[in-house]
């Protein structure tokens, strides 16, 4: 049985890519830091849907956490599809005012967490290692390429470096049956805004995307559902924009 792994999948992207994965009949687990009951309700919303879903609480920085969270995948099925989720912003602010404990967080939950989760997942599902190869797909977005100036530069560094990692993990491990991916999205209409201390972001800036609007959850997890699929069997080591033309 097909089995996907995502770290943060309780709210927003994550959320919408288990109950994606779900209705193609992937078995999923998934990580979550602190929402209990968010992550019970998606979790619930996956089994309805016919397939195994199972939550687990955790911190993706920390190696132990990730390695239960494969495990949790392995003792469902095949390991074969991983999404590399997890993230966080801080509240807006330019380079010079940001505190050094600030950036580390940034760096580390969005950057060390990645590549942690990416390094588990290369251990386990290339052939070469015993697993039945697949596809991995980062979160990365927009800001790696418009560089976050005056909002989020911290979160866009991470998310460049991100860009990188896709190349190089890809150039390791496609040819051992390992896809690797990105999905980069713009304005997305999900809770980030709000943590970042920006509820009215949407509102105030969909408009001015050259789609004229924001996008979606569920359209972002189109593209990270499609990577992970057959479909997209001759494609690695790139980076889809899902912005709405930003």
């Amino acid at each position: 049985m097909s089995v996907m792994v995502i770290t943060g999948g309780s709210r927003g992207i994550g959320r919408a890519v288990v109950l994606g994965a779900a209705a193609r009949g992937w078995d999923v687990v998934f990580s979550y830091v602190s929402n209990a009951d968010a992550a019970a309700e998606t979790a619930e919303a996956a089994r309805a849907k016919g397939v195994k879903c199972e939550a687990l609480q955790g911190d993706a920085r920390d190696e132990a956490h990730l390695s239960a969270l494969f495990d949790m995948g392995a003792s469902l099925g095949v390991v074969d599809k991983c999404v590399v989720n997890a993230g966080v912003v801080d509240v807006q602010s330019t380079v010079a005012d940001m505190t050094a404990d600030r950036i580390q967080r940034v760096i580390d939950i969005n950057l060390v967490s990645a590549i942690l989760t990416a390094r588990e997942a290369a251990r386990r599902m290339p052939k070469s290692k015993g697993g039945s190869g697949g596809s991995l797909v980062f979160l990365s977005s927009a800001a790696a390429r418009l560089g976050g100036a005056n909002n989020f530069a911290d979160y866009a560094a991470a998310k460049g470096a991100l860009d990188t990692l896709t190349r190089g993990l890809s150039d390791e491990i496609s040819g051992d049956g390992v896809r690797v991916n990105a999905v980069r999205p713009g304005i997305i209409d999900t809770e980030i805004h709000a943590d970042a201390g920006l509820p009215d972001r949407v509102a105030e800036i969909g408009h001015l995307q050259p789609m004229g609007r924001a996008g979606t959850a569920a359209e972002t997890a189109e593209a990270i559902l499609w990577l992970l699929s057959d479909a997209a069997s001759y494609t690695t080591g790139t980076h889809l924009d899902v912005s709405g033309g930003r």
